[in-house]
């Protein structure tokens, strides 16, 4: 390793340098330069194992390309088939190129070993592989233009599609639901009759209202965005409900009739969604 035939050669001038004088190196400080010594061989070592994998995941993806150019000039029956695998093994030789990169550049990081030629071949390796990219994603190009396609393709964008309706579908599907709650947050109900009918029907049991089990189906649905008037019918109304009194006006209209008017429907709603008015 160079690491260590420089420090071999360094000790081979000092001694040719002051061949009479004894050297006197003692047992600590030669096991303390052996160690830096062994550890930079080894730091040395460990990545040029990962750039010599790198080098050859380089020259696979070389001999990949080169078959599929083969291939799609050939006249061969099952040359998608062959198209196919290739490219696979290119995409996955480039995956694997790219982690080992990331694996040399954080080596390089945590080294002791610095040196600029690495870093410059390191920048290479990348820039080569960016360069891999841009020729997959052409020749991709141009075997779709061939109408040679590739099944692989093909399933990447059949899964786009289902990604997309899953979203569209589950983007429906909230929206639903916030129509539905929607729906809910501003739905009320409303009756008014007479002390006799709201008493059949357990509105009205004694003084208190809604107290029991009432027949809920004998109310009137409304949707409180909308419904902001109700016609009472009656020349006597009262709400036995409790409702804001800044909320609504119960007046007559010109035939003496009562009409309940809602002039701020979240404030009435807010103490109940069930209105309740005795009339006669």
């Amino acid at each position: 390793m160079f690491v260590a035939a420089a420090f071999i050669m360094l000790a081979a001038t000092s001694c040719k340098n002051e061949p009479r004088v004894a050297p006197v190196v003692d047992t600590t400080t030669r096991d303390s330069l052996q160690k830096i010594i062994d550890q930079k061989d080894n730091e040395i070592n460990d990545m040029m194992s990962t750039l010599n994998e790198i080098q050859e995941g380089f020259r696979e993806i070389a001999q990949a390309e080169n078959r599929v150019s083969i291939v799609k000039d050939g006249e061969r029956t099952d040359k998608a088939q062959q198209i196919r695998e290739n490219i696979q093994f290119i995409s996955n030789t480039m995956k694997r190129n790219r982690e080992l990169i990331n694996k040399l550049q954080q080596q390089v990081r945590e080294s002791s070993v610095k040196g600029d030629q690495l870093k410059a071949t390191i920048d290479g390796l990348v820039k080569q592989l960016e360069e891999k990219d841009q020729q997959l994603q052409q020749l991709r190009a141009e075997l779709d233009s061939k109408d040679i396609h590739i099944s692989e393709l093909d399933e990447t964008i059949s899964n786009l599609n289902t990604h997309v309706e899953d979203l569209t579908t589950e983007s429906k599907k909230k929206s639903e639901t916030i129509s539905t709650q929607d729906k809910q947050l501003n739905t009320a109900w409303f009756v008014f009759g007479t002390k006799k009918e709201l008493k059949e029907q357990h509105i009205l049991e004694g003084d208190r209202v809604l107290q029991s089990n009432f027949n809920n189906s004998y109310f009137t649905k409304i949707d409180i965005r909308v419904d902001k008037e109700i016609k009472l019918y009656s020349k006597s109304a009262k709400i036995l409900t409790m409702h804001p009194s800044s909320s609504y006006t119960l007046q007559q209209d010109a035939n003496k009739q009562y009409v309940l008017r809602i002039t701020n429907p979240q404030l009435f709603w807010s103490t109940s969604k069930y209105l309740v008015i005795l009339v006669k």
